[in-house]
C-alpha cells in the first residue's frame, strides 16, 4: 500500500471510530438511545465500576491525610486512623470493600460485553481500553495491598513479584535476566522495602490514576460517540432515552451500590475475613505466617500456580492476553450465542475458583 492510501486509511479508520460530527449535545446525551432486552441490566456495570472508583478517589484522598509511606510508620498510621481518627475505621472500611467491589464490577462489565458483542466494528478502541482499564483496575489493587505493611500484604507482595523472576527459567539466554531486573526495578531494591513501598505507594495514588484517567476519558467518550451495542441477535424490545431516563435508572444502580457499601463498611470490617496474626506490622526478621495468599480477585490465577507447572500458566497468561486485545478480530464472525456460551464459562471458572480454589487446592494435595 502506498504512503498516500495508508495515511487515508488510517485517517478512514479514525473517523469511523472517533466521528467528530457526533461530538455535540445532542448526539451524545439527547438523542442518544439505550436497548431494552434480556441483558439490559450489563448497561449499568460500567457505570457501577466507576461509581466504585469515584468512591475509592474520594475515600483515598482522605486517607492521604493521616496515611504515612515508610516502613516505620506506615502499619502505626494505618492503626491511628482506625482507631482514633473520627469516622477513620468507616473510611478506611468503605474504601476496602469499594476496591473488591470494583474489581468484581469491572470484571462483569468485561464479561457482559464480550457476550453482548460490544466489541464489534466500530467498538474496538472501546473494548481495547476497557481492556487497559482492567489491567490497570488490578494493579491499583495489588499495588493498595502493600500500603498498611502488614504480614499478609508484604509477604503476598513478596510472592507476587517472585513470580515475575521465575519466568526467567523459560527465557533463553541473556532474556533469562530481564524478569529478575523487571522484578527489582518494581521493588527498587533486593527485596521488599522502603524503596518498594514509596514506588507502590507513588503508583496507587499518582501514576495509576493519572492513566487511568486518560484511559477512561477516551473509554466514555467512545461509549457516548456509538452509544450502547444492540446487545442480542435480531430486534431489542424497544428503545429508551439515555437522557434522562437510563441516566436516572443509572443513579438509582449508584444509590443501591453506595448503600450496600455503606452497610459494609459500617457493619463488616474488611480485616474480620482474615486471621488477625496476618495484620500484625510486619516482621522483617521472622518466618512467613501460615495462610499468605493475595486477594480474592487474584485467586483464578493464584490456585492454578499452586497447582498446575509454572510454564502451563504462563503458557495460559500470553494466550489470554492475546485474546483479550485480539477479540474483535477474533470473534468479528461468532454469533452472540456462543460468545454468551464462553462468557458464562468463564464467569463459573472465576467463581469456582475464588470460592472453592482452597479446597480444589487440599483436594488435589492431600
Amino acid at each position: 500500500m502506498k504512503l498516500p492510501d495508508a495515511i487515508q486509511h488510517a485517517e478512514a479508520y479514525l473517523a469511523e471510530r472517533f466521528p467528530v460530527e457526533k461530538m455535540n449535545y445532542a448526539s451524545m446525551v439527547r438523542k442518544k438511545v439505550v436497548p431494552v432486552h434480556r441483558l439490559s441490566w450489563g448497561y449499568y456495570l460500567g457505570g457501577l465500576a466507576l461509581f466504585f472508583f469515584m468512591v475509592q478517589v474520594a475515600t483515598g484522598l482522605m486517607l492521604l491525610f493521616y496515611y504515612q509511606p515508610t516502613v516505620s510508620d506506615a502499619h502505626a498510621s494505618v492503626e491511628y486512623i482506625t482507631d482514633h481518627v473520627p469516622g477513620g475505621a468507616l473510611i478506611r472500611n468503605i474504601h476496602a470493600w469499594a476496591s473488591s467491589l470494583m474489581i468484581g464490577s469491572v470484571i462483569m462489565h468485561v464479561l457482559t460485553t464480550f457476550a453482548m458483542k460490544a466489541f464489534a466494528r466500530p467498538r474496538e478502541i472501546t473494548w481495547l481500553t476497557g481492556v487497559a482499564l482492567l489491567g490497570i483496575t488490578f494493579a491499583f489493587g495489588f499495588t493498595g495491598y502493600l500500603l498498611p505493611w502488614h504480614q499478609i500484604a508484604v509477604n503476598a507482595t513478596k510472592i507476587g513479584l517472585q513470580t515475575i523472576e521465575e519466568i526467567g527459567a523459560y527465557l533463553p539466554g541473556q532474556m533469562a535476566t530481564w524478569p529478575r531486573a523487571i522484578k527489582e526495578i518494581i521493588q527498587g531494591e533486593a527485596s521488599v522495602g522502603q524503596a518498594t513501598l514509596s514506588r507502590f505507594f507513588a503508583l496507587h495514588v499518582i501514576i495509576l490514576p493519572l492513566t487511568i484517567a486518560g484511559i477512561l476519558g477516551v473509554h466514555l467518550l467512545s461509549v457516548q460517540l456509538h452509544g450502547m451495542s444492540q446487545g442480542i441477535d435480531g430486534s431489542p424490545k424497544r428503545h429508551e432515552k439515555f437522557f434522562p431516563t437510563f441516566f436516572l435508572k443509572d443513579l438509582r444502580v449508584w444509590g443501591v451500590g453506595f448503600m450496600v457499601l455503606f452497610i459494609l463498611g459500617l457493619c463488616l470490617p474488611f480485616e474480620s475475613l482474615f486471621s488477625y496474626p496476618l495484620f500484625e506490622p510486619f516482621n522483617p526478621k521472622g518466618s512467613t505466617p501460615d495462610g499468605i495468599k493475595p486477594e480474592w480477585y487474584f485467586f483464578w490465577i493464584y490456585y492454578p500456580l499452586e497447582l498446575l507447572p509454572f510454564w502451563v500458566i504462563m503458557l495460559g497468561q500470553i494466550v489470554l492476553g492475546v485474546v483479550l486485545l485480539g477479540t474483535p478480530w477474533i470473534f468479528k464472525d461468532t454469533n452472540r450465542h456462543t460468545l454468551q456460551l464462553l462468557s458464562v464459562a468463564a464467569g463459573l471458572y472465576l467463581v469456582v475458583m475464588t470460592v472453592f480454589g482452597e479446597t480444589i487446592y487440599h483436594l488435589f494435595q492431600g
